[in-house]
């Protein structure tokens, strides 16, 4: 279990620095690769829910 929090806080803890290293770059001039770079956001919160949740979860009419 305290593995699994701490899974949880790496993933965001990774989108959380992509956000802040889109936003520096997008203020530096960069606005493209900030943008770029904005897009592994939720890509990264994506990637944390489908590894961190269970594979036991019943499906429809179960």
């Amino acid at each position: 279990m305290k593995r699994k929090l701490l899974g949880k806080y790496l993933f965001v803890l990774a989108a959380f620095v992509s956000f802040l290293f889109s936003i520096s770059l997008w203020f530096s001039g960069q606005q493209d690769e900030g943008v770029f770079v904005g897009l592994w956001v939720p890509s990264i919160l994506a990637l944390g829910c489908l590894l961190l949740t269970d594979k036991q979860q019943a499906g429809p009419g179960q």
